[in-house]
């Protein structure tokens, strides 16, 4: 079987679509059509089922990929990085995640690629959107703290951290005077990420603080806003130590006592499988995996 075929191959399985894979490996629909055949008669047997929306794997499809698994990945980033080393990769990065930490984690560690003459131009997004403007296309590399269970995309975690219950000590102070410390919590101002609470709801729950409904004073996804509130004595809030770090350091803000524990939040860098057979992409990927995975705190 030939590297095409099953590079032709891989791509059809992930996108579940003939146009899409011919878009991602920049071959006609027929070219890919071909390919799929040509594979299909060395297997001897369908791979995909034809339908309006696009194509279904057979099971014959199923067992192929398992045991491709990430050999055919590995081969390509290898080469791709290779092809950086060697070649000019100045040109253009567009790059998805949250604003907070974009701001404060991955911009200080851009200087190797803005020295390389790639220009770096940041989006902020959320969840769902990194993962569609990544999946489209629109972004070469997403950030992001939310599950990617894509099909389409490959992602490798870059940033762990823990996740703090913080308010300003004044805040603190009232909270302790209190003889029923998970209530008082509750009846505090909350400042929240999302309606949803991203990150307070696990919180709250390896805690053992029931709820039945919280309705935050502040929403925003951006949570150094958050953090200002909190210096100013207003409220509490969940969020990641790295963003409070230097507040908790100064006596600005303090941690709120976990009566179980504090919950773990891991960031991800996501792209486009396909997208690693440019140089540029490839060789920022790289870079910025082995910064911010290996950047002591």
């Amino acid at each position: 079987m030939s590297l095409v075929r099953l590079r032709t191959f891989i791509e059809v399985y992930r996108q579940g679509s003939i146009s899409g894979a011919a878009r991602a490996l920049n071959l006609t629909q027929p070219a890919v059509s071909q390919h799929i055949s040509g594979l299909e008669v060395a297997v001897g047997r369908a791979l995909f089922q034809r339908q309006p929306q696009g194509v279904v794997p057979t099971a014959a499809a199923d067992d192929l990929a398992a045991d491709i698994g990430n050999t055919l990945d590995t081969a390509e980033s290898a080469l791709a990085s290779a092809r950086a080393r060697s070649m000019d990769v100045s040109g253009t990065l567009q790059i998805i995640g949250h604003a907070d930490f974009m701001a404060e984690k991955l911009a200080g560690e851009l200087l190797p690629l803005l020295e390389n003459d790639i220009r770096v131009h940041m989006h902020t997004g959320d969840g769902e959107m990194v993962v569609q403007m990544v999946v489209e296309g629109h972004c070469d590399l997403g950030i992001t703290a939310h599950p990617v269970s894509d099909p389409r995309l490959k992602g490798e975690v870059i940033f762990t951290d823990r996740v703090l219950a913080v308010a300003a000590p004044s805040v603190a102070h009232r909270l302790r005077q209190q003889p029923d410390f998970a209530l008082a919590l509750l009846q505090e101002p909350l400042l929240a990420y999302n309606l949803e609470l991203s990150l307070i709801d696990r919180w709250l729950d390896k805690n053992r603080i029931k709820y039945d409904a919280l309705l935050p004073a502040m929403v925003g996804q951006d949570l150094r806003g958050q953090r200002s509130l909190l210096c100013k004595g207003f409220g509490w809030t969940v969020m990641p130590e790295f963003l409070c770090r230097t507040q908790l350091d100064s006596g600005e803000l303090v941690a709120l006592g976990a009566p179980v524990g504090d919950t773990e939040i891991r960031y991800s860098l996501v792209w486009l499988p396909s997208a690693l057979r440019q140089p540029r992409i490839a060789h920022a990927r790289q870079t910025l995996v082995w910064r911010l995975a290996n950047r002591e705190e």
